[in-house]
């Protein structure tokens, strides 16, 4: 049965027990029977059609127990059982099926993100040609806003290369001649001649598709309980049944023990927690595919988290302003002002916290760019210098400012010197800041059950280290490529961690794929969304607590119904072959422990964690009070 047919008997089920509880408040009890019995036929078929396959091959599966407990449900009027059941097993199988065709759909986006042309350089001239034409040693030209297509070294050129795919470092670094440069990375400025030294299949970016799609593949399904139990439960109850009508010679009694062995309770204990623990992970930006997902991330004892765009913002924000004359507005305008002439992005963060504190920025003149020291200019008749430590008068460091640049070092920060007319007003703190929550968030996963958590970064040693202990980070690895990740969650699966990767960007989907679980933030690249069984849709640290938190809830809850649907069917049969429990009280109880199980279930709809508060996310003018800070 196609795909869509299967969808089409699904919905159709699900519109018929509509119609069969309309009636049932109306009291029309015909109608109430006539559609919940088609309900049951309508969702019921393609589920016996799968048992059906599978007898021809030998195998007893969940599909031939549920048709069991239908037609057994069909025959002695059960017909709310019977729609039901059916219903709720087609609906969970649907829920797999999404989540298959998601993953399958990341591999895809990467390759449709590779780069399809090239420009060669032959004989002085540029020539545009396909991917596949390049050789190793051939000479590539790459301008402001093309994707590189080989890695290889730069031969001649300068600019600014958006590494974020590769390294996942927030800003674009500069590169220049003898600079190893590698596939999928942007040029943001200039112009480069790249010697290709690794072109097609062994390049960088090459290598993450193929990563992916190796993770993925050795991902096998999990073999779910109710198949291996039905493996063996479900030919045992038919030969129990007629095993015992022979010998009763009671036909109805027989009957009564065939129903009553199938346990409905047993069949949506499993469905019915698993929509509501991903029901209310939903609600609460949380999105889990599917109870494959649920099941995996409930037994994480080891998170490995990224650095930039998961611990941290994203992008680079002033962290701080350090002023010598204790005018910081002063320092930050003109600083801000001269920067509008800047596209790299340390300047637009500059020219941000000048807007964000609502400072008369002015556009500056006589701009230069002093590679190797800054940016200089003039701003309202003013000689403005912001840059590096070159950029100062004598390249000396004032003494008030050393102990300031040193903490915001230590910090991870990039410090930008402000002169004006060969005075120094002081030095900007510039850095990738910590997510609003995520000390918190990770104080949180230890006390649920986390025992180690691990950042792998493609960022600097002091950057990583400085982040990792603001955030309460166990252990820290950097300078990192996505295969270097990825071994180093193979480690940790070899050693018997149970382990959860978190990340956003392309760089991190193959160790996505890699560990356990993968959980992406929903801010990110297509391709980690997609390749990730978890999203964290409102890209807060704190969502990823509460699906720490909800995926063990859910799969305690699911354990609790096995148990009460296994407890019932247990001491029912007993009273059936001790001739103490008949059809009607058989019944009755079967469908009180379907009921108990519904209702424990739906408990989960509006679990919380009573332990973690969840975190708000600072406004613009919440971060101008906590970065300026004058001296």
């Amino acid at each position: 049965m196609s795909r869509l047919r299967y969808q089409h008997a699904m919905w159709t089920a699900a519109a018929l027990l509509g119609v069969g509880f309309l009636s049932w408040l109306a009291g029309a009890s015909s109608i109430q029977a006539a559609a919940l019995a088609v309900a049951s036929v309508v969702a019921g078929a393609p589920i016996a059609r799968k048992a059906l396959a599978a007898l021809r091959h030998r195998t007893f599966s969940i599909d031939l127990l549920v048709t069991i407990a239908v037609i057994g449900a069909l025959i002695i009027g059960e017909y709310v059982e019977s729609s039901v059941v059916a219903f709720l097993f087609l609906f969970g199988h649907h829920l797999e099926q999404r989540s298959l065709e998601r993953t399958r759909a990341s591999i895809r986006q990467l390759v449709d993100a590779a780069p399809t042309t090239a420009r060669l350089l032959r004989d002085g001239v540029e020539v545009e040609v396909g991917i596949d034409e390049i050789r190793e040693g051939s000479l590539v030209v790459v301008r402001a806003g093309d994707s590189v297509p080989v890695d290889g070294t730069i031969v001649s050129g300068v600019g600014h290369l958006q590494q974020a795919s590769i390294t996942g470092e927030p800003v674009p670094v500069e590169r220049g001649e003898g600079d190893d440069v590698f596939a999928g990375t942007t040029l943001d400025n200039g112009f480069l001649t790249v010697r290709a030294s690794k072109v097609g299949d062994d390049t960088t970016f090459a290598r993450i598709i193929e990563l992916v799609e190796d993770a993925q593949d050795s991902k096998a399904a999990r073999q779910r309980f109710l198949d291996r139990f039905a493996a063996v439960y479900t030919p045992a109850i038919v030969v129990a049944a007629v095993l015992f009508g022979l010998v009763t010679r009671d036909v109805e009694l027989a009957l009564t023990f065939l129903v009553i062995a199938c346990p409905g309770a047993l069949v949506i204990a499993t469905p019915v927690a698993m929509v509501a623990g991903i029901g209310n992970g939903a609600r609460r930006g949380v999105i889990l595919k599917g109870g494959d997902a649920v099941e995996r991330l409930s037994e994480v004892d080891t998170m490995v988290v990224d650095k930039t765009g998961t611990l941290t913002v994203g992008h680079p924000v002033v962290t701080a302003v350090h002023a010598l004359a204790g005018d910081a507005d002063e320092l930050l305008r003109l600083a801000g002002s001269l920067e509008l002439a800047s596209e790299h992005p340390l300047g637009r963060a500059i020219v941000a916290a000048g807007r964000e504190h609502r400072l008369a920025l002015e556009p500056p003149t006589q701009v230069e760019v002093r590679r190797g020291v800054g940016l200089t200019g003039l701003v309202g008749g003013v000689q403005v210098t912001v840059g590096s430590a070159r950029a100062l008068p004598d390249h000396e460091v004032p003494g008030d400012l050393l102990a300031g640049v040193g903490s915001f070092e230590d910090d991870g920060a990039t410090v930008s010197f402000v002169v004006a007319d060969g005075e120094v007003l002081g030095a900007l703190a510039i850095a990738d800041d910590l997510r609003p929550g995520a000390a918190e968030a990770m104080a949180a996963l230890h006390l649920g059950g986390i025992r180690t958590i691990v950042m792998l970064t493609g960022d600097n040693e002091r950057a990583a280290h400085a982040i990792a202990q603001r955030a309460g980070i166990d252990e820290v690895h950097a300078g990192l490529l996505p295969e270097d990740k990825v071994a180093h969650i193979e480690r940790l699966v070899a050693s018997g961690a149970r382990v959860a990767m978190v990340g956003d960007g392309l760089n991190d989907a193959p160790a996505l794929a890699a560990a356990h679980v993968g959980i992406a933030m929903g801010a990110g690249t297509d391709v980690s969304v997609e390749t990730a069984d978890v999203v964290l849709a409102g890209n807060r640290l704190d969502q990823l607590v509460h699906a720490q938190r909800l995926t063990r809830r859910t799969v305690r809850v699911m354990t609790q119904n096995t148990a009460i649907a296994l407890v019932t069917v247990a001491v029912l049969l007993a009273g059936v072959v001790a001739q103490q429990v008949g059809m009607s009280l058989g019944m009755f109880v079967h469908e009180a422990s379907v009921l108990l199980v519904i209702l424990n279930a739906l408990r989960l709809s509006a679990w919380r964690p009573r332990d973690f508060a969840a975190q708000t996310v600072a406004t613009p003018a919440d971060r101008r009070r906590e970065v300026v800070v004058a001296a």
